[in-house]
C-alpha cells in the first residue's frame, strides 16, 4: 500500500520535474511534455481527458503549468501528489532562477552579458509568436463553417483586445465576457 502510494509520488516528482526541466519558453511551451509524461509515458490521462484539463485550467487564473501539475497529481495520488507535482514544477525553476539572479547582479553591468540578453529578446519573440499562430489556428478553427458563428471566436478576439489594450479594461471582465458568450453561442462548436 505505502510502496505503491510511494512509487505514485515518485513518478509525478520525475514526471514533472523532468518536464520542467526539458520545457523552455514558460508554461505554455511546456503543455505538450506534460502530455507525453502523462498521456504517452504513465497514462494517467487519454488525450482527451488531458484536453479538457487544459482547457478548464486555461480558464483560471495562474500559471498553466502549476495547475495542470497540481491538478493531475491529485488524480494520481490525491492532495500528497498534488503537493508532490507543484513542487516538482516549482522547486527546480526557483532554484535556478536564485542562482542566476545572484550571477545576474555580479554581472548585470558586463557588455557580453547585456548583448546575450538582447540577442535572447528575439528568440524569446518568435517563441511566443509561434505558439499565439498554433493556438489561434485551434481558436479560431473550431466551429464548423455554418451559419453566423463561424466568426464569432475572432469577434470574441476582437473585443477583447479592444477593451484591454484602448479602453484600459481589466482582462478579467474580457475573460467573463468571452465565457458567457462562449457558453450561450459556442456550445455546440
Amino acid at each position: 500500500m505505502w510502496t505503491t502510494m510511494l512509487a505514485k509520488l515518485w513518478h509525478l516528482f520525475i514526471a514533472f520535474g523532468t518536464a520542467t526541466l526539458l520545457g523552455y519558453g514558460g508554461g505554455p511551451a511546456i503543455i505538450p511534455i506534460y502530455e507525453h509524461q502523462v498521456v504517452n509515458k504513465y497514462g494517467w490521462m487519454d488525450t482527451a481527458e488531458f484536453g479538457r484539463s487544459l482547457a478548464f485550467g486555461n480558464a483560471l487564473p495562474g500559471p498553466i503549468a502549476t495547475k495542470l501539475a497540481a491538478y493531475i497529481g491529485y488524480k494520481v495520488a490525491g492532495w500528497p501528489g498534488s503537493m508532490v507535482a507543484l513542487v516538482a514544477v516549482v522547486m527546480p525553476t526557483a532554484l535556478m532562477m536564485i542562482a542566476l539572479a545572484g550571477v545576474m547582479i555580479k554581472l548585470e553591468h558586463n557588455p557580453y552579458i547585456k548583448g546575450m540578453i538582447r540577442g535572447i529578446q528575439p528568440v524569446i519573440f518568435v517563441m511566443m509568436a509561434m505558439l499565439a499562430y498554433d493556438f489561434a489556428k485551434y481558436a479560431f478553427g473550431q466551429t464548423d463553417g455554418s451559419g453566423p458563428l463561424t466568426f464569432l471566436p475572432f469577434i470574441i478576439a476582437c473585443v477583447f483586445f479592444v477593451m484591454v489594450q484602448y479602453l484600459q479594461l481589466n482582462a478579467v471582465w474580457g475573460i467573463v465576457m468571452a465565457l458567457v458568450v462562449g457558453a450561450f453561442f459556442l456550445r455546440g462548436s
